[in-house]
């Protein structure tokens, strides 16, 4: 593991990850992706009452990666929708205690895969009538 030039919470955060696996049922789930590195990330959420209530990830690629699959859900898990798709690529940077400048993909999908997995709750559940 090269961890040279990540920051303690990176690091932490590859070391101790949060979160990792799948998740049966979830309520969203975002897939995005680096074409030009091949990283790939899938966030899923559970949603009660329009909160993140529960977050996992499963990711391909690279540390900051990763680590930023992590972060993402950390700063998912309790937040209302609207706080989730405020979220952006400078937040996941910043909770990382900065991330490698070539590394910042990471926190680019991230913040994506945050928001698609919002987008498809949003989908999935804009048809139903209350009950």
């Amino acid at each position: 593991m090269v961890t040279e030039g990540y920051s303690p919470q990176l690091r932490d955060h590859l070391d101790h990850p949060r979160n990792a696996g799948p998740m049966d049922n979830p309520d969203g789930v975002g897939v995005q992706g680096n074409p030009i590195c091949g990283d790939t990330m899938k966030l899923m959420l559970r949603i009660d009452d329009d909160r993140v209530v529960e977050a996992r990830w499963q990711t391909v690629g690279c540390e900051p990666s990763l680590a930023a699959s992590s972060i993402a859900t950390e700063l998912a898990i309790g937040r209302t929708l609207e706080e989730v798709e405020a979220l952006t690529q400078d937040d996941v940077i910043q909770a990382a205690g900065g991330i490698p400048s070539s590394k910042l993909h990471a926190s680019t999908l991230a913040a994506g895969a945050l928001h698609r997995a919002v987008a498809a709750y949003r989908a999935r559940h804009s048809g139903k009538q209350a009950e």
